[in-house]
């Protein structure tokens, strides 16, 4: 067996790095130029003209791609993101004018890059500069793909310029708030210019958030955080979000981690906002959020001054259904170029900068409250306005009574025709909603009091109907009336059946639902809509109904179930509609019982529920699919023989079985399993049977040892025919087969012995053997032969010894023990094998255990049963890598045994052993990263045995690594150096 696996593992993690601290103020464009000294790259370069040549600060040299291969690409890394917002590109003066098309693009990580400026044709005379909006990045590339004065891309300098410096510190003295706050560690310690103080959440209850109210909507593009000076490094992960209303906040950067140390910088594209709040969600220095200061910047080139806030809002109400709202014009040191109105917090509608009105359309009955907010053309936004609240009248809340005497008749085969008395209501009924089996049928007006349903005639059908009026007020149920169906026939096809579900809760497991007790329920996860619960019936069966049932106990209540109900054909691949996706209402006053009539043939049936109004997940206490089975075969044994009738042990035997079809189609060619106690002796074919037929089928399987063996049957083991039932394939013989012993001798070697009994390497080892006649009748006289063997691990025959005994053994006797001869023990593990002669009165079938094998292990310590490979001594492949011998404390190589280990250090990568012997457990001792805080991380390898994938064996390192001194190390990875950093993982194979 060989197996594929890596072991004394060294994993590579991918790491995401996240600038900190403080970052210095780009200048405006046409300062520094930020690529001068940084790492440039390109495509492909010709020659002497490289990438190096891009920002060398030489315009005369220059990069040039290879020749007729566009696209081609330049680009620099600023070595952290930074807010750019011009790129002036070179070509050696006294070159000749040409135009290069080309896009700008960045990235933060340099490999998913981005457009900042899409393609378009640039002059060089011998500059080209290109201006655009700023934004934030770090590398920057130029992707080329034409060039109207050469076959390839040029460019002598890359210069890239940034963007103004920021403006102070915007949420200085602002209004701060949090999530939550411990202790002497409010939420106003974040902006108070002191770094000692700071802000802590409540301890171990992520998610946490902290804001800052600035006031009104103003431009920000990056963000200061800072924790005390002299605290340990530690990482927070958290989002960076925006409001212009306190209330409904979307990311301006999403959640990512950082490391305070103790400041962190967070740079983002310029965005309009008022409030700036941070969500954490982890500290891996601290269970809770942690902020000492939160500062805000934004740029300053540009208006940066928001307008003042509207002033003396008010409303009249000009007609019915009208709010008319005015208010006083607010300033701006460029101009106002427009006005938010805001209904109940939301965003209502905006009018130009010269308009200090607006008319709102709200129902008479709702109660509105409202404010402005003035904006200017740099997207900078006023405070709120004062607000105004105009306070609904109130409406209809009183329902209409219920319909009263419902009743029906059938006028025609498959028709129901309703019948009810009228509502009332305090303003007047203009509806009436009329349900069948629970789920909503039909609606019809106010005044009409008759409705005609179609339905076949085999279908029970309850109805109830419901009286509405024009504020949507609902009635109570009217009585209810059922229209018993004719009886289709069938019966609850799904008691007991395989049934499985989406999820489920606590202990309200799937199989409650078809327990035939509404006593017991299943219950999906809570908010995981849509739920699933499949029962499969296991072959076709023609269904007319399906009946859920809740328990009818008063305790659980009315409720609204939104159910679709789908059916899958046994031999289709996936599902098809049986009945539409509907409420069904349960409620105990009608046995809290809902019938749904289908049509079809199916051997799975699945509920779709989409929603509950009485519990955040799907509700079943049984799930009943009424009908019956649909024309398909049904297997059985029906006998079992075997001949001949009382055999030997060297008789060769002959089992028989009796398969039947007794179902109600043609069945296809299959198997059936013959046992010998729970041993499979073989699996005849069984070839197709008609409806009714039988078929007897036969197996030799041999001769077999004395005994008594008990006789099954199952036919169709694979499946391979789809059945009525699936239960009944087994048969059980109630006659045993009886094997009696054949008149022989039988010799076996009991005992073989050595002296010493635990031999070291170079003692004499003596051995001797006694033959022991197990059979039935005396052996055979004259000698009878030993011949005994010691072999390596490799199964080489390193010594021979011989010896015999001599005269008649009689059954149930032991010779005394005889003497072969002695061996020199050496360190090993060595198989001693005994060969007996065979003995005239022996039959052919005693003479198999004539030879017989026992274990022998010299050496220092205990005899281990298992093997050991080392990694190095593998065969590797795919990108693994062999490390090289040291004694370095701390590193993966001289920690490991043998000081040498292999790297699987990507997707592929493998090292692979052929094993001396089978085996059923696989151990491997590994190393995987430790987490940043010491608490380790979880991984998986693939074990491939035979080349072929077998399972995946889990790996945590959270046990693996110490750090620090040798006398007393810690968990910690800031106690020290790595000491420990192995574990074991073990895994059981076939299982």
């Amino acid at each position: 067996m060989s197996i594929r696996h890596g072991t004394k593992l060294a994993a590579l993690a991918a790491t995401l790095l996240v600038s900190a601290g403080l970052i210095v103020p780009a200048q405006a464009a046409g300062g520094p130029n930020l690529a001068t000294g940084r790492p440039a790259a390109a495509s492909s370069s010709n020659g002497p003209y490289v990438a190096g040549n891009l920002n060398d600060g030489n315009q005369a040299s220059y990069w040039e791609s290879a020749n007729n291969a566009f696209p081609q690409w330049a680009q620099i890394d600023l070595g952290s993101s930074t807010s750019i917002d011009q790129v002036v590109l070179k070509l050696p003066a006294g070159w000749g004018s040409r135009s290069q098309t080309l896009s700008v693009q960045g990235s933060l990580d340099g490999t998913g890059f981005s457009t900042i400026l899409g393609s378009a044709s640039h002059t060089f005379n011998p500059t080209a500069t290109i201006n655009f909006p700023a934004t934030n990045t770090r590398f920057v590339r130029v992707n080329i793909t034409a060039n109207t004065g050469w076959t390839a891309a040029q460019i002598s300098e890359f210069e890239i310029y940034g963007t103004s410096a920021s403006s102070a510190n915007l949420a200085l003295g602002k209004a701060m708030s949090s999530s939550s706050a411990v202790g002497g560690f409010p939420a106003s310690n974040a902006n108070d210019a002191n770094q000692g103080s700071y802000w802590e959440s409540t301890n171990n209850a992520f998610p946490q958030w902290i804001q800052v109210d600035l006031g009104a909507s103003v431009q920000v593009n990056r963000l200061i955080l800072k924790l005390p000076a002299g605290w340990g490094a530690r990482t927070q992960t958290l989002a960076v979000q925006g409001s212009v209303n306190g209330s409904t906040f979307t990311d301006i950067v999403a959640s990512a981690g950082y490391n305070f140390a103790p400041t962190a910088t967070i740079n983002f594209n310029t965005t309009t906002t008022r409030y700036v709040r941070l969500h954490i969600t982890a500290n891996t220095g601290w269970p809770a959020g942690q902020i000492s200061e939160f500062e805000v910047y934004g740029p300053t080139t540009g208006d940066t001054q928001p307008p003042t806030a509207p002033t003396n809002l008010a409303y009249t109400q000009p007609a019915s259904g009208q709010i008319r709202l005015t208010w006083n014009a607010s300033t701006d040191n460029v101009g106002v170029t427009g006005y938010d109105i805001y209904a109940n917090n939301v965003l209502r509608t905006s009018v130009a900068g010269n308009v200090l009105t607006y008319t709102d359309s709200q129902p008479d009955t709702a109660t509105v409250s409202y404010f402005v907010r003035a904006k200017d053309a740099a997207g900078n936004q006023s405070g709120n306005s004062n607000t105004v609240t105009r306070t609904g009248a109130p409406g209809d809340t009183q329902p209409p009574t219920a319909p009263t005497n419902l009743a029906y008749t059938q006028p025609a085969s498959g028709q129901i025709r309703l019948t009810w008395n009228a509502s009332s209501d305090n303003v007047g009924v203009t509806g009436y909603d009329i349900y069948a089996n629970g789920a909503l049928r039909a609606s019809v007006g106010g005044t009409v009091l008759t409705y005609t349903d179609n339905q076949p005639d085999t279908v029970t059908v309850s109805y109830y109907v419901k009286a509405k009026d024009a504020a949507n007020n609902q009635s109570a149920n009217s009585n209810t009336v059922t229209r018993n169906g004719t009886n289709p026939g069938g019966t609850n096809l799904a008691v007991g059946k395989t049934i499985i579900a989406s999820g489920h809760v606590h202990t309200f497991v799937a199989t409650n639902a078809n327990d035939d007790s509404v006593t017991t329920y299943w219950e999906a996860n809570s908010g995981a809509f849509p739920n699933t619960l499949t029962v499969q019936l296991g072959s076709n069966a023609v269904v007319n109904s399906i009946v859920l049932k809740l328990n009818p106990d008063a305790s659980w209540g009315p409720r609204t179930q939104n159910i679709q109900v789908l059916g899958r054909e046994q031999s289709a691949g996936s599902f098809s509609n049986l009945s539409a996706a509907a409420g069904r209402d349960f409620n105990p006053a009608s046995g809290n019982t809902v019938t749904i009539p289908v049509t079809g043939t199916v051997a799975d049936v699945r509920l779709v529920i989409n929603s509950n109004t009485g519990a955040p997940g799907g509700q079943v206490a049984e799930f009943q699919v009424i009908g019956t089975p649909a024309p398909n075969p049904d297997l059985t044994v029906t006998g079992m023989s075997f001949t001949p009738a009382s055999p030997v042990e060297t008789d060769a035997i002959t089992l028989s079985a009796t398969v039947r079809n007794a179902g109600t189609l043609a069945s296809g060619a299959t198997t059936v399993g013959l046992y010998l106690g729970t041993t499979l002796v073989g699996s005849p074919s069984v070839g197709g049977l008609a409806a009714g037929a039988s078929t007897t089928v036969s197996l030799n399987i041999g001769s077999r040892n004395a005994g008594t063996y008990p006789l099954s049957a199952k036919v169709d083991e694979q499946n391979n025919v789809i059945e009525q039932n699936e239960t009944n394939n087994s048969f059980s013989n109630p006659t045993p087969l009886v094997v009696n012993p054949v008149q022989s001798s039988d010799l076996i070697a009991s005992p073989v012995s050595w002296t010493p009994s635990n031999p070291t390497a170079g003692s004499a080892v003596n051995f001797t053997v006694a033959i022991k006649n197990q059979g039935t009748i005396a052996s055979a006289s004259g000698a009878h032969g030993i011949t005994l063997t010691v072999r390596n691990e490799a199964g080489t025959v390193i010594q021979t010894l011989t010896g015999s005994h001599s005269g008649v053994i009689a059954a149930g006797a032991t010779t005394s023990p005889v003497g072969l001869g002695s061996w020199t023990a050496a360190n090993g593990r060595y198989t001693i094998r005994v060969v007996l002669a065979d003995d005239a009165n022996e039959v052919p079938i005693k003479r198999a255990n004539n030879t017989s094998e026992t274990s022998l292990f010299v050496g220092r310590g205990a005899n281990m049963p298992y093997d050991m490979y080392e990694a190095e001594d593998g065969t590797t492949g795919g990108g693994a890598t062999v490390l090289s011998p040291n004694r370095t404390i701390g590193d993966l190589a001289g920690e490991a045994s043998g000081r040498r280990a292999v790297t699987l250090g990507s997707t592929g990568s493998f090292v692979q052993w052929t094993t001396k012997a089978d085996t059923n457990t696989f151990v491997t001792r590994f190393s995987i990263p430790d987490s940043a805080g010491g608490g380790g991380t979880t991984s998986t390898l693939n074990i491939y045995v035979n080349g072929t994938f077998h399972k995946a064996i889990t790996l945590n390192s959270r046990y693996a690594w110490l750090y620090g001194a040798e006398a007393g190390p810690g968990n910690s990875p800031g106690a020290g150096g790595p000491r420990h950093l192995y574990d074991e993982a073990n895994v059981m194979l076939n299982s």
